[in-house]
């Protein structure tokens, strides 16, 4: 009706052992087997798995040799980013035929905006027909959460793995929330658990109904986001890369980090992404900012300016490390992030070529035809050691 407020729905979807079950497609024999992707190396690291994998305790980040110990006779596969990024394609294009809204969070996943899609026969059957559309066409699973905010939506789509469809709306957000565990809210990791825990408190519905001054002496300012994200309350909009104000990449980890040395490497492997991710786009900016979330939700950020357009790997680092070393780490870090902002559209895009350091415009291309090929993590972190980065940034050191 006119002057009546559309209603908000947003669509998280989020592909069922992604890397597995395409290996899986493309092996029929390896169906209903123990697959374990992540390299055939003693010292590599579970990338993901297969749900039959998962019976044994099998889970991602664990070490293959521990895989290997829990299930011998599983199937143990190298990443083949080529072919995952390929179909990931595929599952984007199904997501833009849908909705001019899409926001790709992973090679796996993204949110969608199926905000007033009446006509087309509402929110809830569209989203069904995204998570049949991937499994006709591409015989895939895929769990999709259906609700009126993004961190609904993603709660929703893990509640029911595999293949789960979950609706949450807003009139029941609160109270289906409110016996689930803490941690359920995104960002909120041990150590602000165990502060949490020690004022008795270990369900969302607990926290919503704690006192501000005690949400304050564990989240600080963030305490009101906290309190919002427990009730279920989120306004941030799903943005399409096109239309980002800045092009970056932040991870989540599983345990804390802490100091220095421990969040230098996920540094430079963020600051890499970011270039590429800049790169793909066309576009180079001025502004380097880094974020960093600890354990008990509190969020630091800091900003750096070039006085030149920037778009390679080595002088995002730069100055991304410089900010870094300027940030206390003495306690446990739950996220990291790397953001390029002030973007532009050189020239000459997409060669950004800045003629004072072919050297390096040499390598960053490089680097790119392995990461269009092979996937953005075909270069893993660690890959270029600081000090030979200072090194070439600063000649007379």
């Amino acid at each position: 009706m006119e002057g009546q407020k559309q209603e908000r729905w947003i669509l998280h979807v989020d592909m069922d052992a992604f890397y597995a079950s395409v290996e899986q497609q493309d092996h029929p024999e390896y169906q209903g087997l123990p697959v374990v992707v992540g390299g055939r190396s003693a010292r590599g690291v579970v990338a993901t798995c297969s749900y039959e994998a998962r019976q044994y305790g099998i889970h991602s980040a664990m070490p293959l040799f521990t895989a290997r110990r829990l299930c011998p006779q599983a199937v143990f596969l190298p990443v083949r980013m080529a072919r995952y990024t390929e179909v990931s394609e595929q599952i984007m294009n199904i997501f833009r035929e849908t909705s001019p809204l899409v926001e790709q969070l992973s090679v796996d996943e993204a949110f969608l905006d199926l905000s007033g899609m009446e006509r087309l026969g509402g929110a809830e059957h569209i989203a069904r027909e995204v998570q049949a559309r991937i499994a006709r066409e591409l015989h895939l699973s895929a769990s999709v959460g259906l609700a009126p905010n993004k961190f609904l939506a993603k709660l929703a789509s893990d509640l029911r793995k595999p293949h789960g469809f979950v609706r949450i709306t807003a009139g029941e957000a609160e109270s289906l929330l409110a016996p689930m565990p803490v941690r359920k809210i995104f960002g909120i990791g041990t150590q602000a658990a165990r502060k949490l825990e020690q004022f008795g408190i270990v369900t969302i519905g607990q926290l919503v109904r704690t006192d501000s001054m005690v949400l304050r002496q564990v989240f600080g300012s963030n305490a009101g986001r906290v309190r919002d994200l427990a009730r279920g309350l989120d306004d941030r909009p799903v943005v399409p890369e096109e239309e980002a104000k800045s092009i970056g990449k932040e991870t989540t980890f599983e345990h804390d980090l802490m100091g220095y040395e421990a969040c230098h490497d996920r540094i430079l492997d963020l600051a890499g992404q970011t270039g590429w991710r800049l790169r793909k786009a066309g576009l180079a900016g001025r502004t380097v900012t880094v974020k960093v979330r600890y354990g008990d939700f509190h969020t630091v950020t800091r900003s750096a300016s070039s006085d030149r357009l920037i778009a390679w790997d080595e002088d995002i680092f730069r100055l991304a490390d410089g900010l870094l070393r300027k940030t206390d780490l003495r306690q446990g870090v739950r996220l990291l992030g790397v953001t390029v902002s002030d973007l532009q559209r050189p020239d000459d895009a997409p060669v950004l070529a800045f003629a004072e350091d072919e050297r390096l415009a040499r390598r960053n291309r490089a680097l790119d035809v392995l990461k269009d090929k092979f996937g953005e993590q075909i270069i893993h972190r660690g890959g270029t050691p600081a000090a030979t980065i200072r090194k070439e940034r600063n000649p007379q050191s």
